[in-house]
């Protein structure tokens, strides 16, 4: 049963329904984490991966940047990879790496023996969900999970890849495997969001975060169906839901299609032109480029009244709304006196 609050004061949910909100509403994608000295304190005596299977700590996790920045949301703090672990896939979150998967998938053999998610190998993520909800107030929690093509790369890879070779080598020499292995890892995703919602998340953000890989006519043969198999399973829910990737400028108009009601931009695309690619009546976020956090405060006004003034454009070209963030993560680097600074700074404006 879902415990889904009415938070009609909210900007952020304001502008991913369509509504306008009292002030432009501001988070940052891996808000919490590195860039956060309260979150490196506690990661000294936690692995990653222990982090992400603790209530209590994704709990405080993701409360830091809230506390500390006063931004309109909060993400639940996890890993793309948590699902997989719920489904018995072996795997390590190895420091500076990241996901490392203990026997890639790469033959028919090894899609038919992946397993589905068990819900009870993700109860910390469900119980942290419930802890988040009474202890964040007003402000929104945002749910997520990888898209079914993001999670294919790592499986397959291995891990991190550059060029996602054996990816896209699996998807257009063997079709079949590839759909088999895409609808698995749809189902994982669909059972993860689920668990997710029905813990009371306001919204949910599905994350491609490597789909800007690939061309468009790839995109829409073998990853766009599943994606929006993904969407079509949760929008009973009625919230907000939104769908990122990057490098993905020439997809915004299929990862529209697939069916968020939010989409994100990165910094290589204009909102204002996102706006004339995207399904009308799409709310879009972003999309600061994360490395200006790091070229001085006038660099990073200036840039963000220019973000805040293209998001405008996008109304008037007909997006729904306009949510500002990042156009990728905070990078590890970024002083987080910034991004107090900076949320200040979009919330004035």
């Amino acid at each position: 049963m879902s415990n889904r609050r009415d938070l009609p004061e909210s900007p952020y949910l304001a502008a991913a329904t369509g509504r306008k909100p009292h002030r432009v509403p501001v988070w940052f994608m891996r808000q919490a984490g590195r860039s956060l000295p309260e979150y490196r304190a506690l990661r000294a005596e936690h692995s990653m991966m222990a982090a992400c299977f603790a209530a209590e700590l994704i709990t405080e996790i993701t409360l830091q940047p809230v506390r500390r920045h006063d931004v309109d949301a909060a993400i639940l703090f996890s890993d793309i990879v948590v699902p997989l672990r719920g489904a018995g896939v072996e795997l390590d979150i190895v420091p500076d790496v990241g996901p490392v998967i203990a026997a890639p998938v790469r033959t028919a053999a090894d899609v038919a023996a992946l397993k589905p998610l068990e819900p009870q190998r993700v109860q910390p993520v469900a119980d942290a969900v419930g802890l988040l909800v009474s202890a964040l107030g007003d402000v929104p929690l945002i749910g997520f999970a990888g898209a079914p093509f993001t999670l294919a790369s790592y499986l397959v890879e291995g891990g991190p890849s550059r060029h996602h070779a054996r990816t896209k080598a699996m998807m257009l020499a063997e079709p079949d495997s590839w759909h088999a292995l895409m609808e698995k890892l749809t189902d994982l995703t669909i059972g993860f969001l689920r668990v997710q919602l029905d813990a009371g998340v306001d919204a949910i953000q599905v994350f491609d975060s490597w789909a800007g890989a690939l061309s468009l006519p790839d995109y829409r043969q073998y990853v766009q169906p599943h994606s929006a198999r993904v969407f079509a399973a949760l929008a009973c829910d009625g919230v907000p839901m939104t769908h990122f990737g990057v490098g993905t400028a020439e997809l915004l108009g299929a990862m529209s299609g697939a069916g968020a009601t939010v989409v994100g931009v990165d910094w290589r695309t204009s909102l204002a032109d996102a706006a004339t690619r995207v399904q009308p009546g799409t709310a879009l976020q972003g999309n600061l480029d994360p490395a200006v956090l790091l070229a001085g405060w006038h660099v990073v006004e200036r840039a963000a009244r220019a973000v805040v003034d293209d998001g405008r454009r996008a109304v008037d070209a007909g997006a729904s709304g306009h949510i500002f963030n990042l156009g990728h993560g905070v990078l590890p680097d970024t002083d987080p006196g910034v991004l107090t600074e900076l949320v200040s700074l979009v919330h004035s404006l």
